[in-house]
């Protein structure tokens, strides 16, 4: 058994790892052209929208995202409405990283590796950085599968049933652990992707891991609100949106959770592409409730956490 424990948390860290090398080469290739490019095209809640996805899709962290924007609006190169947008797509375009790890990738993921490896090594700047992101979501891949083996024998163990059952079947508490879990990794990704493998292995309910995946997305938030501290106040209202998105959307969805998780439960017979698909759909709708009513939504936050320099 212990073996089994060594294996699952060498799996989890490497995956952390391979997650952080992906986000670093893909964070560099976008260095420096990232805030011009949201202060460019993010002048309409439609356009700032499609901004965050895409931009969030490339850089694979809504967190980093959020930050950024949260630190153009402190700068004043961007205001608060146009930020609101970029959180909004942000948000969806998170949910890529875990339904490319639903995929069966294996014939790609050795050239992926090969060619990442050699466009590191080349000493080229221009090749260095897509390379680092290559190995990096190889390592990704490869973690996953190494961290759904070393689940399974666990997953038979008494002392490991009786914790879920303790607190699994809650889906209260286990929006929580995703709020938690979420918190300290600082990535909704890393737990949507766990999750996924512990779903697999049938070590929790599909519901209660759909909770776990809701409540990450409210963990994730913590870097908006550490970043908006000391700020000026629509830097804080971005951040405050950002919180009230996700805590808004996991608080109405909780309640409806059967049924939702029998929606995608009927979309498809694998519990990990449920798991994706779940994420992929609450951030969908989350930010398609809200979109038609961006300018009030902001109207709200605004009032919420008024600018004293101009009341």
């Amino acid at each position: 058994m212990w073996f089994n424990v060594t294996a699952t948390i060498l799996s989890l860290a490497v995956f952390l790892a391979g997650l952080k090398i992906m986000r670093d080469g893909l964070h560099a290739m976008g260095h420096g052209r990232l805030p011009r490019i949201l202060q460019t095209l993010a002048k309409t809640p439609t356009r700032g929208i499609v901004t965050g996805i895409v931009s969030t899709a490339l850089l694979q962290s809504s967190a980093a995202v959020t930050a950024i924007s949260v630190g153009m609006v402190a700068s004043g190169s961007m205001i608060f409405r146009d930020a609101l947008g970029v959180v909004l797509g942000a948000n969806v375009g998170s949910t890529v990283t875990p339904q490319l790890l639903t995929l069966n990738l294996w014939a790609l993921i050795v050239p992926c590796m090969f060619l990442g490896m050699v466009a590191t090594l080349s000493g080229r700047e221009r090749w260095r950085q897509p390379g680092q992101a290559l190995v990096g979501f190889s390592i990704l891949f490869i973690s996953l599968q190494a961290l759904t083996s070393a689940l399974h024998p666990l997953t038979q163990s008494s002392w490991f049933t009786s914790v879920l059952s303790a607190t699994g079947h809650n889906v209260w508490i286990a929006a929580f652990m995703g709020i938690l879990a979420s918190s300290l990794v600082q990535s909704s990704t890393a737990v949507t992707v766990i999750t996924m493998a512990l779903v697999s292995d049938a070590s929790v309910p599909i519901a209660t891991g759909i909770a776990i995946v809701l409540g990450a997305n409210v963990g994730t938030c913590l870097t908006s609100v550490l970043a908006a501290i000391g700020q000026s106040r629509p830097a804080q209202q971005v951040a405050l949106a950002h919180v009230l998105l996700n805590l808004g959307g996991v608080m109405l969805a909780l309640p409806l959770l059967q049924p939702f998780a029998s929606l995608v439960t009927g979309m498809t017979p694998v519990p990990s592409q449920q798991i994706a698909d779940a994420h992929t759909l609450f951030n969908f709708l989350s930010t398609l409730v809200v979109w038609p009513f961006t300018n009030q939504f902001a109207t709200l936050i605004e009032r919420l956490l008024p600018d004293q320099r101009h009341a």
